[in-house]
């Protein structure tokens, strides 16, 4: 995954929503279409090591630090990506 540029600003709901749907479907080795993003993340059969590994890449892109835990405070694509940009 390419990393974000700071300078470029903090990104959007629907920016944060595309980058999960890809890296889920990558994961999975599926389509990007077939990722729901109001489906909890247990359902694509992401466990604990997948969600640590998520969060990580998704730092990485944001450049800020993710509790790896608020996946299952919002366990869905929408609320993450959404619990994401409101809470700056």
């Amino acid at each position: 995954m390419e990393i974000r540029d700071k300078a470029a600003g903090l990104p959007t709901v629907e920016e944060i929503r595309q980058w999960m749907m890809n890296y889920v479907a990558g994961l999975l080795e599926i389509q990007e279409t077939e990722v729901k993003t109001d489906v909890p993340f247990d359902h694509y059969g992401l466990d604990s090591l997948a969600a640590v590994g998520m969060t990580g890449d998704l730092e990485e892109w944001l450049g800020e630090r993710l509790d790896p835990t608020l996946l299952y405070d919002y366990p869905t694509i929408d609320a993450f990506s959404s619990h994401l940009v409101n809470a700056r």
